[in-house]
This record gives C-alpha cells, sequence and structure tokens, in this order.
C-alpha cells in the first residue's frame, strides 16, 4: 500500500525520486520522504503533507545526489507524523524504507532495545533498519541477505548505507518490488509506473529475492527450496509504462476522468475479442474447463462485488455451481476442497496481499485449476495463476475503483460464456446475441454518462445527509453493495446495502424522511417485487431515489425520484446501473468537499494483510 522508489546514478536522481512518489502517490499519502547520500553523509527530508510540499522541502534545502531511496507511506504502525514517516535511518550510517508489516518487530525491538539502540518511531520499519546496522561487517548486500532471514511478515526494502556509495540493497517477501535497469544508473520501484520515462528494462523480483544495485551492474540472489540464497537470473522485460495516465487533462479529480475513461477501457478490454472460447483464457483452458465441476471466487473490496455478479452468471448461464469468498477470511476457516475447482481470483493490481495468500492456500488444499481476472500482465497475480484474462482498463489513480470494476465485470461475463460453451449450454444464436450486446456496451455506457446533469442535482442533496441505504435485487444487489461502498468511500456519508427484499427483515426500521433510499431497478424479473418494496419505504416516510429502465413505469412524484437508464441491458445491466452510483458517489463527494482521489485512511494497492 506504501510506494518505494530508489535510484543509484552518477547524475542528481532527486528529481526521479520525487517524480516517483508522485506517481505512486496513489498508494498511500499519510506522509512521504526520501534519504540521498550526499557529500558523504545521509540527508533525509519527510513530510506529512502531499508530494508537491516534499519537493519544495528538498529544493529549499538544496538536497541532490546520485544515490538515494524514497517512499510514500500508508500508515500501519504509528500515526502519520513526521517521526514515523519513511526514510528511517539507524546511527548515521543506515537509510531504510519499507513496504509490508513485520510481523515480530515487537520481539526485534526488545533484543536490539538491550543492545543499546534508541527508537524515535512507534514503527516495524525502524526495527529493520537497526537491525541492518547491527549486523551490518562491511558489505551491505550480505548483511541484508542475514537480516531478511530474521523478518516475518510480508516485506518489501530499499536501503543503503553511508560507507558503500552508489550502492541500494532490496529484498522482498510478500509486497511487490521491481528492479530497473538503465545506461550507468540502476533503480528499485514498487510499480514500473515510477520509472516511466526514466526506464523501461524492469525486471520482476520473485519472493524471497534479495538484490545489489549499483551503477553498472546489479546481482540478484533468489532463496532456493532449503532455504539459502543463490545467485539467480532474473528476465528483463521491456515495459512501457502509460505516463499519460497520470495526466488529468480537462478533469477534477482522476477517479472522475476514470468514470468517463470506462467506455474505452471496456472496448480495449474486449478488442481481441472475436467469439466465445476457452482460450480466451490462456491456453490449455478448454481442458481445464471440461475438468472442473464447481467455481470458487476470492477476492476483496470491490473486487468482490464483481465476484457475486459472477456467481450468478455463471449458475444461471453455465450451470455451474459457485462460490464468492472474502479472501481475507477464506485463508482462516475451515472449508471442503474439491479439486475439481476452478479457482477464480479477482484483483484489480495483481499484488492484493490477501487475495494471493488466499491463492496460495487454496493451491495448497489440493485445487491446482487457477484462473485470475486481473488488470496488470505482469503482476504477481498473474504469474500465479495458471490461466488469466488481462482486462485492459488502464493505470487507475483514483482509490474509489471504477474502470477496474467494470472491466472485471466484463472478463468474468466472457468467462460464464465460455463456461456455458464447454457444457453445451450456448447456441451459436446466443453467443451472437451476447458478442453484439458486448460490442455495444461502450456506447450504452457512453449513454448513461450522459446522465451526469441528473445525478449531480441528486448530490447536492445527499450532500447534506449523514446516511443512506442501497436496495438491489438479483443481478443487481451487488451493484446496490458497491454503490453503498463507493458513496462511503469518498463522501464519509454512512452507507449499507440490502436486497430489497431483506427490508421488512430488520432495515426497514432506519427509514425516516432523513434517510435517502437509493433503488438500482431495471426491468427484470424481480421488477415486480422490488415496486412493492419501495411502497414499503414510501409508506414509512422514507425518500427514494430510483435508477430505472425506460421501460419500468415508476414515475417520479413527491417523494419518489427517478432518474431513467436509457435502455434495459439483459444480462450485462448490472455494468450499466453500476456508472450512475459511481456519478451519485464523486458528486456527492466534490459537494462535501472531501479529498475525492485520496481519501482518508485509505490506499489503492493493498499489499499488506
Amino acid at each position: 500500500m506504501c510506494g518505494i522508489v530508489g535510484a543509484v546514478s552518477t547524475r542528481n536522481i532527486v528529481p526521479i525520486l520525487v517524480e516517483g512518489l508522485r506517481r505512486l502517490e496513489y498508494r498511500g499519502y499519510d506522509s512521504c520522504g526520501l534519504a540521498v547520500h550526499q557529500d558523504g553523509q545521509l540527508r533525509r527530508a519527510r513530510s506529512t503533507a502531499r508530494v508537491a510540499e516534499l519537493d519544495a522541502q528538498v529544493a529549499q534545502e538544496g538536497i541532490a545526489a546520485g544515490t538515494g531511496i524514497a517512499h510514500t507511506r500508508w500508515a500501519t504502525h504509528g500515526a502519520p507524523a513526521v517521526h514515523n514517516a519513511h526514510p528511517h535511518f539507524s546511527g548515521n550510517r543506515i537509510a531504510l524504507v519499507h513496504n509490508g508489516i513485520i510481523e515480530n518487530h515487537d520481539e526485534l525491538r526488545a533484543e536490539l532495545q538491550a543492545k543499546g539502540y534508541e527508537f524515535s518511531s512507534q514503527t516495524d520499519t525502524e526495527v529493520i533498519a537497526h537491525l541492518v546496522n547491527h549486523l551490518y561487517d562491511g558489505d551491505l548486500f550480505e548483511t541484508v541477505q542475514l537480516a531478511v532471514k530474521r523478518l516475518r511478515g510480508a516485506y518489501a526494502i530499499a536501503v543503503f548505507c553511508r560507507d558503500e556509495p552508489h550502492r541500494v540493497v532490496g529484498a522482498r517477501e510478500g509486497s511487490p518490488l521491481i528492479l530497473g535497469r538503465g545506461e550507468g544508473e540502476n533503480f528499485l520501484a514498487s510499480d514500473a509506473m515510477a520509472l516511466a520515462g526514466v526506464t523501461d528494462q524492469i525486471v520482476y523480483l520473485e519472493e524471497g529475492d534479495v538484490v545489489d544495485v549499483q551503477l553498472n551492474k546489479v546481482w540478484i540472489h533468489g532463496r532456493q527450496p532449503d532455504g539459502s540464497l543463490r545467485a539467480v537470473e532474473r528476465e528483463t522485460r521491456t515495459v512501457h509504462a502509460h505516463t499519460g495516465a497520470a495526466e488529468l487533462g480537462p478533469y477534477r479529480h482522476y477517479m472522475q476522468k476514470e468514470i468517463f475513461e470506462q467506455p474505452k477501457a471496456i472496448a480495449d478490454t474486449l478488442d481481441a475479442v472475436a467469439g466465445i472460447s476457452p482460450e480466451l483464457f490462456g491456453d490449455g483452458a478448454y481442458g481445464v474447463f471440461k475438468e472442473i465441476d464447481q467455481v470458487l471466487v476470492l477476492a476483496c473490496g470491490t473486487s468482490y462485488y464483481a465476484g457475486l455478479v459472477a456467481r450468478q452468471w455463471i449458475e444461471s448461464l453455465a450451470g455451474v455451481p459457485t462460490n464468492v469468498e472474502i479472501a481475507s477470511e477464506y485463508r482462516y476457516r475451515d472449508s471442503v476442497p474439491n479439486p475439481r475447482t476452478l479457482v477464480v481470483t479477482i484483483t484489480q493490481s495483481g499484488e492484493t496481499a490477501d487475495t494471493l495468500a488466499a491463492l496460495k492456500h487454496a493451491r495448497a488444499l489440493g485445487m491446482p485449476h487457477t484462473l485470475t481476472i486481473c488488470n496488470v500482465s505482469t503482476s504477481a497475480m498473474v504469474r500465479e495463476c495458471r490461466l488469466a484474462y488481462i482486462t485492459r482498463a488502464g493505470a487507475e489513480i483514483g482509490v474509489a475503483s471504477t474502470k477496474a470494476f467494470t472491466t472485471q465485470l466484463v472478463g468474468l461475463f466472457l468467462l460464464a460464456l465460455s463456461l456455458a460453451q464447454v457444457r453445451g449450454r450456448l447456441t451459436d444464436e446466443q453467443e451472437a446475441k451476447h458478442l453484439k450486446d458486448l460490442r455495444h456496451l461502450p456506447a450504452a455506457v457512453q449513454s448513461v454518462l450522459a446522465l451526469e446533469p441528473q445525478v449531480i442535482a441528486w448530490s447536492e442533496e445527499f450532500a447534506r445527509k449523514e446516511n443512506a441505504l442501497f436496495l438491489g435485487r438479483g443481478l443487481h444487489y451487488p451493484v446496490a453493495l458497491e454503490g453503498a461502498l463507493k458513496l462511503k468511500e469518498i463522501s464519509y456519508i454512512h452507507a449499507e446495502a440490502y436486497p430489497a427484499g431483506e427490508l421488512k427483515h430488520g432495515p426497514l426500521a432506519l427509514v425516516t424522511a432523513a434517510m435517502p433510499v437509493v433503488t438500482v431497478a431495471p426491468n427484470d424479473q424481480l421488477l415486480e417485487k422490488l415496486k412493492s418494496n419501495l411502497q414499503e419505504v414510501r409508506a414509512r416516510g422514507g425518500e427514494l431515489f430510483v435508477f430505472a429502465d425506460g421501460d419500468s413505469f415508476i414515475r417520479s412524484e413527491a417523494g419518489l425520484h427517478v432518474i431513467r437508464m436509457p435502455e434495459h441491458y439483459g444480462w450485462l445491466s448490472p455494468i450499466l446501473h453500476t456508472v450512475p452510483l459511481q456519478l451519485l458517489a464523486y458528486h456527492t463527494a466534490c459537494a462535501r468537499g472531501t479529498d475525492v482521489d485520496k481519501p482518508r485512511n485509505l490506499a489503492k494497492s493493498v499489499t499488506v494483510e
């Protein structure tokens, strides 16, 4: 959830570090900082403001050097404060940044305090810095290899030493870290986007790797089956990170930009789809799909809601029993494994720690058939899974997911159709109809975006509220869950979602004139049932805000506000109904003056458990 950038060069690397932090700020923004090796000493600047303030501080203090590390933080251990901000020093010899959580930090802290080390922060990271300093014997690469053997938990670290100019050492276990290779200079980062415009030669470090980064060469030691570390070769890939993704253009916020990028993102995700085929998910998918007899979806947050929609698609279209599990819960309960299960993970970044751990747990239980729906083709999740469908949403900077969610749904719908085809449940006529609907989907989403002025009018009223209920039925209950999550995330309005039929089983007690009730009302087989649920709200004085299809015969009147969707879209209706809920959350947050792209306490890429 935090971001790391490191560099070794003969030029001043401070602008590279700062620009890298700007591109990684979406990963954590509680504090930021950098440290360099300047004139034989360690120099550091840290701030609890944003990267722009750090940049000004660095310029004012004249910090410039060819070796350094930088970090943007999402707080775990210790409050967001300058003394807890990275980089952390040990004496004036070791500087270190860290992503992840060290589970045995209390034990190590007590041991180091007994040896005379004084701690100036509440972080687990400072423990690593002092541990490296304590073990240091003149060779930082060897020292870090010794240090990581003492660590339990997840980490990506970058560290340099005052006594060894032009050298940075990195290590990873459970948190992403990449190596960027250049001419006479080399780099470390959490994400290739941090190095866009600096180098496109990227090495994705593997679990347990320790890397020695110097001016003209790098060494990588990888963990062997016996636990030892030995020299290894890792593939260098040419990765063209999208620098344009970090530009706002005419939009007020990245979230707004990404909402309006959804037609293109969906079109790009469907670009290579000429027909329905298991091989859309990789070589050998047909054999896997023939062998499995159930599906297990593992995901967190917004991706979990995408899985709930997928369950209904897969069971209805393909007839395959499907379970959806919250990844962070799945591996901590006793479940009943079935080796004929297709384990499907859903993740935007492909680095979500809970989902990666759940995947490994499922495999350890004897379920080898794995598939991921992911937006990053070079991510750990794609490397770990046998099959994959890569969505092409592009970089998503806003913390609240928008285009990543709708493109995940597209990938999951293709999965449902492919499973149906393998089972003989998809006729040629049905395939042609579904493909036609998919190809029209970008235009359909564009027409929904045209509803923005009506949604803005609603948002002005929502901005004065502190609570809201969201209702949906069937395929659209997960859409209601996603709408409530978006409102919570960025406007800080407490919102809950329920299946509309559950109103009378408790939530109806909350309904008053002060409680807006948002309802997703497509013209499907559950519409008449849903209308009865709406009457239950009206009878208690509740105020309804309904997103209805054009032919649903729900009319606006006192206490009942209706925005009409351009068309009913059948199985793909959840994708269309998601978009106005995104707009409602966005414009409500704008009206309340919250930090839309960087909501409090949250970060984009959840790489810690």
